[in-house]
């Protein structure tokens, strides 16, 4: 019984173990560090920091009748405001009753107009 179909290729000449060492270090650096991707930047929105009189009244009257939803980051959008400043006012707003509480979650408070 010959056992000829399960012949193993003829053997290639061995490697040193120097040459080997060499293979695998010059095949690591060639595909080199994985970059970090810079991530998503989004433009600095130069949003008022201190609210002037007039902005202050403004949104004062215009907050409670016009807006149906009011949470900090519609305040943001709808004044140019920066954050801090948004949260201020409607703690403001919510302490004088002009709009009433939804849901104070620390992260997302949400208000409504009282009435």
């Amino acid at each position: 019984h010959n056992s000829s179909y399960s012949a193993m290729p003829p053997k290639q000449p061995q490697k040193s173990k120097a040459q080997k060492a060499l293979a695998a270090a010059s095949s690591s650096r060639s595909k080199g560090k994985k970059k970090w991707s810079k991530g998503k930047v989004r433009e600095k929105k130069n949003y008022a920091v201190v609210l002037s009189q007039a902005m202050k009244d403004d949104i004062f009257t215009n907050v409670p009748k016009k807006m149906k939803m009011i949470t900090v980051y519609t305040m943001v959008e709808a004044y140019k405001i920066n954050a801090s400043v948004a949260r201020r006012c409607i703690k403001e707003l919510a302490a004088a009753g002009k709009i009433k509480c939804i849901s104070n979650h620390s992260q997302m408070p949400i208000y409504t107009r009282s009435g």
